[in-house]
């Protein structure tokens, strides 16, 4: 099944972007309460961890669909977690595929459906929703492989719910999963037979870099994988999105912005607000037609 992306207004529209929803808490609730569109054309990119049981996952992205002239979402690893409390016992691919099939009933744009373009304020681009997952490659310094790393997580007590909650099946760890959906995605990506500027959306940070203020080192090995660290010029990004730090900022790699766009916590937004409001334009005016 494909979907066509709504068309988007070429000088009004706004692309706006924001991940680590985790509506499991009630002041996160709120907060996406508050989240509305400035003009009817707004597109909303969702980059992962909206919840852990699909009824809420599901709940909260009809309801942003419906307030945004169009939504893209990626999945995160809160999202591909299997709790105990959820009425859903599907676990890893069987999950994910499910999601998928519940964004395209609310009209959400996926990793598996056709790049859309975006044509509003910033554009021409083509938005790349991705799902890569990580491989333990972002390995705290002195290790060399991910038993020495995940020791060295253990014995720190800096452990992702991952290893208790994600499953990769039917593939034999998370690692081999990312990779076969690394050679998926290169694969589609490089068949792309136009030269159009990309939105590169990812949960994770397509490189290493923005891992090292991580103020845990350990917890690194679950952010990402090195196999993606020149997608950004490889597949001509104007600029990338992503969250899963809990750390919103825009930081620049090879003259790329990259827009860490999480909501995070309420421990964590408690402290410091929302300092780049709730949500992010991730374009401008300024950036139409710039290539790098």
């Amino acid at each position: 099944m494909e979907l066509a992306a709504r068309m988007s207004d070429e000088t009004t529209g706004r692309l706006l972007a924001v991940s680590d929803l985790h509506v499991r808490y009630d002041e996160n609730k709120s907060v996406v309460d508050r989240i509305r569109p400035t003009t009817d054309s707004d597109w909303l990119i969702v980059a992962g961890d909206v919840a852990e049981f699909v009824a809420e996952i599901e709940g909260t992205l009809d309801l942003l669909s419906q307030r945004f002239a169009q939504v893209i979402w990626v999945p995160g690893n809160h999202e591909l977690w299997t709790p105990e409390q959820d009425e859903v016992k599907a676990r890893g691919e069987e999950r994910y595929r499910l999601l998928v099939e519940s964004c395209r009933k609310l009209g959400v744009l996926t990793p598996e459906d056709p790049y859309p373009i975006w044509r509003g304020i910033g554009g021409p681009v083509r938005i790349v929703p991705l799902f890569l997952l990580y491989d333990y490659s972002f390995r705290p310094s002195g290790t060399q492989n991910k038993d020495e790393a995940l020791r060295l997580a253990y014995k720190a007590g800096v452990v992702c719910s991952d290893e208790f909650l994600l499953h990769p099946d039917p593939h034999p760890s998370r690692e081999a999963w990312c990779h076969a959906r690394i050679t998926e995605t290169e694969a589609r990506l490089t068949a792309l037979d136009d030269d159009l500027p990309t939105v590169l959306v990812n949960h994770y940070p397509l490189v290493r870099t923005p891992t090292d203020v991580l103020y845990h080192p350990e917890f690194a090995q679950w952010c990402g994988t090195e196999r993606t660290a020149d997608w950004h010029l490889r597949f001509r990004a104007r600029c990338v999105v992503y969250g899963h730090l809990h750390i919103p900022r825009i930081t620049h790699h090879d003259g790329v912005p990259f827009h860490e766009v999480s909501i995070g916590y309420p421990r964590e937004w408690r402290r410091h607000g929302h300092p780049h409001g709730l949500l992010r334009q991730v374009l401008s005016p300024e950036t139409a037609g710039v290539v790098r």
